[in-house]
């Protein structure tokens, strides 16, 4: 019970960083909210985002299974590299975030047993600009 609640405590502020994440974009204050992502990403869930561009899909599979995220955690990840990509522009570190991207809701459904509309939506977004741009 006690694990479950600090596991709850964590989604929660994560959760609450989101939104202060989303509010800095609707200011167009993208850079503090880009620098705000990338924090995220390393104190959060143990990974630069330089780091997880630059990996290939086997490295960040193994990453994903060496941190065991729970459920909730992951869902949270999925929605701060969706955040970082833009389905607009075609870049290398774009196409990257995008396989990883699917990567993390292939691991959210098989792992988990977790699908939810939103996540559909954003999946076939992240596959419709792979095929587009393979």
């Amino acid at each position: 019970m006690y694990k479950r609640d600090l596991i709850t405590a964590e989604i929660q502020k994560l959760g609450q960083a989101i939104a202060r994440i989303l509010c800095l974009k609707q200011e167009g204050r993208l850079e503090e909210a880009d620098n705000g992502l990338n924090e995220m990403l390393e104190a959060d869930f143990g990974i630069l985002f330089s780091d997880l561009v630059a990996c290939d899909a086997t490295d960040f599979v193994a990453f994903l299974t060496e941190k065991n995220f729970p459920s909730e955690k992951l869902e949270i990840l999925s929605q701060v590299l969706y955040l970082k990509f833009n389905n607009t522009v075609l870049t290398a570190e774009n196409k990257s975030v995008a396989e990883k991207l699917q990567l993390t809701y292939q691991t959210l459904e098989v792992k988990h047993h977790v699908v939810n509309m939103n996540n559909l939506s954003r999946q076939k977004t992240v596959t419709d600009f792979l095929k587009q741009h393979a």
